[in-house]
């Protein structure tokens, strides 16, 4: 997925907080609880760059959920 104005380096380190909700149209305060709740559930990782904070999927622990829930179901 891509997002206006993000860098080729901001690749790697996900995508801005800023992009998200204004891409989802939510509230900066309810992007940031849900980024929140995905990041302590292990599915998103957080890096901060100066006063930014990115967000990007942790693969291996999505993978992981995929493969419990194969297994439960």
């Amino acid at each position: 997925m891509s997002f206006p104005g993000q860098e080729p380096d901001d690749v790697e380190i996900g995508v801005c907080v800023t992009d998200i909700q204004q891409r989802t149209g939510l509230g900066q305060s309810t992007t940031s609880q849900y980024l929140a709740m995905l990041r302590q559930a292990g599915l998103v990782i957080a890096t901060r760059r100066g006063k930014w904070t990115y967000y990007r999927r942790d693969e291996a622990n999505i993978a992981r959920l995929l493969e419990t829930l194969r297994d439960v179901f």
